[in-house]
């Protein structure tokens, strides 16, 4: 057994958890990471950044009994009953005050569950969103934690350095009780199913209604987000209309079928707005048009059957490009309201304390919907 005890632990090396320990290990904390899959821990040390202290290693008993206490140890795994196996896998090994963090996308109530159960076990746990995809986790995301307020003091620090930082502010902040983490979490991933739902349609009325080509729309894309409409989303989709798709040479973006997968968190928005109630319509639309989406043979067969029509427009060009811009950017003023306004009704209802001023502050980097706007 290795006598250095290491400041941080990961458990679940997968795409996320490998970059994101190894973004711990580059601000100078040592870490350890744990996975079943050898070949995870092999690639988590040879990925490391030369003079980082960090280790992976492929049995709990190791992993637990070498990190320094209290320990710190997040859990980036399948979001369900896989959090809760691992939970009790732990429990044997940890201590009186350890600390156990869970950065996957799980449902609210499930970290409301395990928050209550962990307390009676001395143990502190936490739910925390963590947004901005594998490159936020390599080189700073946003960061949602929530619950347990001493834990959150003991891990501030090592957050605090890995997250994005907008204008050297980090993009980190304790979001509210219990499960307020996560929940801030899904509503963020709401809003950024109706930005890209809005951002879809804009795109078939460049592409379709102006019969605009690839060039033309990633000009215009581009341009966009030179201005009010900055943002990670329009900056990938200008990006995307250049992209080549290697088997064929052509455009990825003409190669890619009009079917859209979910992991579930804008479908939980949508459905825990309606428990509140908080209207959040844009939302709502934009997990409708992805289970539409789903269903791509029965659309074609009814494309097939009624021959619908795709009318040219047949306004100016320039007017048309004009009065998308100025749509998009009211209807993306309005995704962040109605997501903002069920954090403020949930936060009462729910007794969480959700700070919403900290919340915009943390989304205005790192995370999916980043967006200088939200510096107003």
């Amino acid at each position: 057994m290795s006598e250095i005890k290491y400041q941080f632990g990961m458990i679940g090396l997968g795409v996320m958890g490998r970059n994101f320990l190894l973004n711990v290990a580059d601000n100078h904390f040592s870490v350890i990471g744990f996975d079943l899959d050898k070949t995870k821990t092999v690639l988590l040390e040879s990925s490391a950044t030369p003079g980082t202290l960090i280790k992976g290693v492929s049995t709990l008993q190791e992993f637990v009994s070498s990190l320094k206490k209290p320990r710190k140890i997040m859990l980036l795994v399948p979001a369900g009953k896989p959090v809760d196996d691992v939970i009790e896998n732990l429990l044997p090994l940890v201590e009186t005050d350890d600390i156990i963090i869970d950065g996957g996308n799980s449902h609210y109530t499930d970290t409301l569950r395990r928050v209550q159960y962990l307390v009676q076990k001395n143990i502190h746990f936490m739910g925390m969103g963590v947004s901005g995809g594998e490159k936020g986790a390599r080189y700073g995301p946003s960061i949602m934690p929530g619950g347990d307020t001493k834990a959150w003091k003991q891990v501030k620090p090592i957050l605090e350095a890995v997250s994005a930082k907008v204008n050297k502010a980090p993009c980190v902040s304790y979001m509210g009780k219990d499960a307020a983490g996560h929940y801030v979490k899904m509503v963020h991933n709401g809003i950024e199913y109706a930005i890209m739902q809005l951002i879809s349609e804009v795109y078939d009325m460049l592409k379709r209604g102006l019969q605009l080509n690839n060039d033309e729309l990633h000009g215009i894309f581009k341009k966009w987000n030179e201005g009010e409409l900055q943002s990670f989303l329009v900056e990938i989709t200008s990006d995307i209309f250049l992209q080549n798709d290697t088997d064929t040479g052509k455009r990825l973006i003409d190669m890619i079928l009009d079917k859209a997968g979910s992991k579930g968190t804008g479908k939980w928005t949508s459905q825990d707005a309606m428990e509140l109630p908080a209207a959040v319509p844009v939302i709502d639309m934009a997990v409708v048009m992805r289970i539409i989406s789903g269903d791509r043979n029965e659309r074609v067969k009814a494309a097939d059957m009624y021959r619908p029509i795709v009318k040219k427009l047949t306004a100016r060009k320039e007017t048309v490009i004009k009065q998308l811009h100025d749509a998009l950017y009211f209807a993306t003023i309005i995704c962040y309201a109605q997501g903002l306004n069920m954090l403020h009704k949930a936060s009462k209802e729910l007794a969480m304390d959700i700070p919403l001023q900290d919340v915009v502050k943390i989304w205005r980097g790192g995370c999916i919907i980043r967006s200088p706007s939200l510096e107003k």
